[in-house]
């Protein structure tokens, strides 16, 4: 018997075109993480294999390698006691020549509802590019409570998200 997901938000795949469903806080960050072809796969292989997140001291518990349609994800922000964790499915993930990334939508117990997407992508002149997309809203009383402070945290997260990756792309390269 297959379980199926019980997502807490309703337009489950709307980062994969680049939508946003009413009522929920939007964010949109992009930054340049290397060029040329060889930092695409690096990049492409550190984001599809959760290892950006691990960089940045974030918890992937899953037992799968790497990001897939369906793949359970536990996300673990902060140190011990303090940690807070939130369930996730990945709802889609590609790979191409010059684009490739993932994205995870909440499941019960996730702080927030919602969905966010990571995806790295080659332009025509080589340089490389992170783009974290979401769409989310609070969930809980505490990040009801964060108000505003919620949006600043989440762009903070994407920003980490592009110098782990920058980071990875840069040692990768220099050996």
């Amino acid at each position: 018997m297959t379980e199926t997901p019980q997502y807490t938000y309703a337009a489950v795949g709307a980062t994969a075109a680049g939508r946003w469903p009413a009522g929920f806080a939007r964010l949109r960050f992009r930054t340049r993480v290397g060029t040329g072809a060889a930092a695409f796969r690096t990049a492409a292989r550190a984001v599809l294999e959760w290892r950006m997140h691990r960089t940045m001291g974030v918890r992937m518990d899953t037992s799968a390698g790497r990001a897939a349609p369906g793949v359970r994800v536990r996300v673990g922000l902060g140190p011990g006691r303090a940690r807070v964790t939130a369930p996730c499915r990945v709802v889609w993930a590609e790979e191409g020549d010059d684009r490739a990334g993932w994205a995870y939508g909440t499941l019960p117990g996730h702080p927030v509802r919602g969905e966010e997407s990571f995806v790295v992508e080659r332009g025509p002149d080589g340089v490389v590019w992170l783009t974290v997309t979401a769409f989310s809203r609070p969930a809980v009383w505490w990040t009801r409570a964060a108000g505003p402070l919620l949006p600043l945290a989440q762009r903070a997260y994407a920003h980490r998200c592009g110098t782990a990756l920058r980071r990875i792309v840069r040692t990768t390269a220099e050996r």
